[in-house]
């Protein structure tokens, strides 16, 4: 469920836990790793975000 909202083209919001506290990240998707199960997000400033995909709570 979680790959098929990545499909979409543009901007993406992951709403994530990091060390207990929810977190929101907004970017477009810069890689998916499965077998490391991570994603990473590119944001407007260029920087990359690397979330594990068990700590992801909702994607739009």
């Amino acid at each position: 469920m979680i790959l098929k909202s990545l499909k979409k083209k543009g901007i993406t919001t992951i709403i994530y836990y990091k060390e207990g506290v929810l977190k929101t990240c907004k970017g477009q998707l810069h890689k998916l790793n499965l077998n490391e199960q991570t994603l990473s997000l590119k944001d407007e400033n260029q920087k990359i975000f690397s979330i594990r995909l068990s700590r992801i709570m909702e994607i739009y």
